[in-house]
């Protein structure tokens, strides 16, 4: 938490290109130090699973159930509202509100903060309550923050943007269970996979999108990202609605069902 602080101090003692590049530096000798230390590690041999009992690519997508798909199309579009500004928020942060490389590298420490603290009573809280209504309070942090930046014109209210911004991390742990619980028992390595594959694949094109909203403006980048996490939201907030009714269609009928055959 505290390297965010210390990138900063770099970019204010010796300017962006000469900060960035000893951050640069000192990233890559760590990584390899990494790099080192997984080569210690080893997992216990497992049995390869046959060819023919593996699936391709395709045959995964397809056998994605109807709530998966739904959450990957609200996932998608959650996605394109966090990626459309993110190359742009500390620009926006130093550029047009004027802090420094050291205040932004305190924001970042406190949105990851505030991840940590609010993941810890959502994984209490997750069991008891169901996983969507967590999903639905992320989705809704990832639609909050662009709003945020853009209303924000001081250091303590990018405080508040970046607090809103860790909190995003409320329901993440929760959407990945759903993604799990969704895939087939046998075959969750391959769907998690084609999944992730495909949102990433269609959200990459969100920094084009970014960098040309941008060019037009600050406020149409983030009033961009705002309106596809409106949509977002509220495409997986119909589609829970849809699926709890037809769940109570299903359990009236089964209901009906027993009293005809009890007479």
């Amino acid at each position: 938490m505290i390297t965010p602080i210390f990138g900063g101090m770099l970019i204010d003692r010796f300017g962006i290109i000469g900060g960035v590049r000893i951050a640069l530096i000192i990233s890559i000798f760590l990584s390899a130090l990494t790099i080192l230390v997984q080569r210690q590690l080893r997992e216990e041999p497992r049995e390869e699973a046959p060819a023919d009992e593996r699936w391709n690519f395709w045959r995964s997508l397809r056998e994605f159930n109807s709530p998966m798909r739904r959450l990957l199309l609200s996932d998608i579009l959650i996605r394109f509202c966090e990626r459309i500004p993110s190359a742009w928020v500390v620009i926006f942060a130093m550029d047009y509100i004027g802090v420094s490389g050291r205040q932004v590298g305190i924001l970042t420490t406190i949105e990851m903060v505030a991840a940590t603290l609010c993941i810890l009573p959502a994984s209490h809280f997750v069991d008891r309550r169901g996983r969507e209504p967590f999903v639905m309070v992320t989705f809704l942090m990832f639609t909050l923050f662009p709003i945020s930046l853009l209303v924000s014109r001081s250091f303590s209210a990018l405080i508040i943007a970046f607090m809103i911004r860790g909190f995003k991390e409320f329901g993440d742990t929760s959407r990945k269970a759903l993604i799990i619980g969704y895939s087939d028992s046998y075959r969750r390595g391959q769907m998690v996979g084609a999944y992730y594959l495909v949102r990433d694949l269609i959200v990459s094109s969100g920094a084009i999108l970014g960098a040309y909203l941008w060019k037009l403006g600050p406020a149409l980048n983030f009033l961009g990202a705002a309106a596809l996490g409106v949509a977002g939201t509220i495409f997986y907030v119909k589609t829970i609605r849809q699926s709890r009714q037809s769940f109570l269609n299903d359990l009236k009928k089964e209901l009906e069902m027993r009293r005809t055959r009890s007479q």
